[in-house]
């Protein structure tokens, strides 16, 4: 029987994570600012921590090109984004957590190190591909298809769509989302665009108008008819 394991250091993990999710949006480099930003700390914290990463061969760090992550920080960034993602599945499908609930219990359950329970609860789920968000579940080769998602923020009048995923997990938002017929799987038709604000009034499922701040349209990701 395998043993559970823990990293050594959680904090590498997490750097890694973000950082992989930061190279999407910057694939030429990830300034220390922004990683800095995206975990809520000391720029300088993140310096220290970029180097011992960098000497383990999971970045690489050129001055005024900033961060990129190696095949290896790759590989262990998707391993985590993996058991993250299976865990959120199984929290919401087989123990009935809210989609608002799951990510703080996930960020703890992704740190063990049982490649064969990871192996385990994705057979047991049924192999899905997405977890309750919509983000895509990595397979146990690294691999992982992206779908071509666009926030409601970039569709234009009469356009329409099914939300396939959110780009903001914050409870509060995904709890108005929920309250408001705004889950994966329903029809948005966007009816208008203010100029004023970029705020859009829209209908859901062909019946429920509603007006959404430009902040929530941009986070509410679309499948578009056609695509």
């Amino acid at each position: 029987m395998s043993k559970i394991l823990f990293m050594n250091s959680l904090t590498e993990e997490n750097y890694l994570k973000e950082i992989y999710k930061l190279s999407g949006q910057n694939p030429k480099g990830v300034s220390t600012t922004a990683i800095a930003v995206a975990l809520n700390i000391k720029a300088a914290t993140v310096t220290d921590m970029v180097r011992k990463l960098t000497r383990k061969n999971l970045l690489k760090h050129e001055k005024y090109y900033g961060v990129t992550i190696t095949k290896k920080g790759k590989k262990a960034a998707l391993e985590i984004i993996r058991k993250h993602r299976l865990w959120e599945v199984f929290l919401v499908e087989k123990l009935s957590f809210k989609w608002d609930e799951v990510h703080p219990i996930a960020e703890q359950l992704e740190h063990i190190r049982s490649e064969e329970l990871t192996q385990r609860l994705d057979k047991y789920l049924g192999y899905p591909k997405a977890d309750p968000h919509g983000d895509p579940i990595p397979d146990s080769k690294g691999n992982i298809h992206l779908e071509s998602l666009v926030p409601v923020s970039a569709v234009k009048k009469n356009g329409t769509g099914v939300i396939s995923g959110v780009s903001e997990h914050d409870s509060s938002f995904l709890k108005y989302l929920e309250s408001n017929s705004l889950g994966l799987g329903n029809h948005i038709q966007v009816l208008e665009v203010i100029d004023f604000d970029k705020s859009m009034n829209i209908k859901i499922n062909r019946k429920k108008n509603l007006h959404i701040s430009n902040k929530i349209a941009r986070n509410i990701l679309l499948k578009l008819h056609g695509k």
